[in-house]
């Protein structure tokens, strides 16, 4: 069982205002994926982990607040959190 104080992802900067970073540790599985929402609901993105860091474009996204789940071959949330976009 996975000790819940152990995070599967550091992100940074928050806010964001061009780029996001996601960052997993060594025990990330390259079958997970990083789905973000925005505010409403909508998905925005879903990206394959293939790498231990994540760099994602905000530019196009609009001022506000979203939402990440990183899942895993199943669909089950890893690990869930939020973050900021400033303009």
């Amino acid at each position: 069982m996975l000790n819940d104080a152990v995070k599967t992802v550091k992100f940074y900067p928050n806010p964001a205002v061009s780029f996001i970073n996601f960052e997993f540790n060594d025990q990330y599985d390259n079958s997970y994926s990083l789905l973000i929402f925005n505010f409403l609901g909508k998905q925005v993105e879903d990206l394959k982990v293939t790498d231990k860091k994540i760099t994602v474009s905000v530019s196009d996204y609009y001022r506000g607040i979203y939402i990440f789940q990183v899942r895993d071959k199943q669909g089950d949330i890893m690990e869930s959190g939020k973050f900021q976009v400033m303009k």
